[in-house]
């Protein structure tokens, strides 16, 4: 049963208006509007059973986000170093191949990846050989990619988030590139402003690329002394267009506004 609303209100306040005289402040009382009993001015203003039901489901809430918590944890698979002896596939980095390749599971790949999917359902030479070969990329983030399909968990850091990112994009897996964006955001200053906006611009990362823009509409006075201006003026001038665009609309807009 969701607990009962239990709201202090003065019964006569809204017959005695803005003058109440201390006479009439004395048959002011609080009045509990799920079960209408009544308290002095004094009192709380909670009832007891109100405050017993609210106790109560907060109680019952805490055991139902216990039990997702261990739904979740019964539901998230092993990492595969665990379980290497029954891996069916593994994924090898092309530029950093002197490592052990990283084995996995071909039902937890589909189910992961849409782009895996088609490689481990169609007649195609990973799902010949059983070696899935991953270019532009180390065996480290190769690694940690593998082991957030299983997971959904990362140690992150600027670079490692940006790379996941890359591979989220790549393989098409919404959850880990969404995760890695919300970091890369969290994480936000002006000295990572640009190189996030033009790195957002790249991978379609709209909530990264639009937060990265409002950092350097705020710091438009020292722009072009940011380290990575240079560089984007050279690899994107577009988009160095379309920060003084905004900006000039935002000085419009402020302009209109008197």
């Amino acid at each position: 049963m969701p607990p009962r609303r239990c709201t202090a209100a003065y019964s006569a306040v809204a017959q005695m208006g803005s003058n109440t005289s201390e006479s009439d402040a004395e048959e002011l009382v609080m009045r509990c509007l799920s079960c209408e009993e009544e308290y002095d001015v004094d009192d709380s203003g909670t009832c007891r059973e109100c405050y017993q039901e609210a106790n109560e489901a907060e109680e019952e809430l805490r055991h139902e986000i216990e039990e997702l918590k261990s739904k979740v944890s019964f539901l998230t698979l092993p990492s595969p170093n665990l379980n290497a002896s029954t891996a069916d596939v593994v994924l090898v980095p092309v530029d950093d191949s002197d490592d052990a390749p990283i084995p996995a599971h071909k039902h937890l790949l589909v189910s992961r990846s849409p782009v895996f999917r088609a490689m481990l359902k169609n007649d195609m030479t990973e799902r010949r050989s059983g070696t899935i070969k991953i270019s532009d990329v180390s065996y480290d983030t190769l690694h940690a990619f593998v082991n957030y399909l299983y997971t959904a968990e990362a140690s992150l850091d600027n670079e490692l988030a940006c790379n996941l990112l890359v591979l989220g994009e790549k393989y098409q897996v919404k959850h880990l590139k969404t995760y890695c964006e919300k970091y890369l955001i969290a994480k936000m200053n002006w000295n990572k402003a640009i190189s996030n906006y033009a790195f957002a611009y790249q991978y379609n990362c709209k909530q990264l690329q639009s937060v990265s823009l409002a950092v350097i509409l705020d710091h438009m006075d020292s722009l072009t002394q940011n380290e990575c201006y240079a560089e984007l003026v050279d690899t994107n001038p577009r988009l160095v267009v379309e920060i003084y665009e905004t900006y000039i609309g935002r000085l419009l807009n402020t302009a209109g506004a008197f």
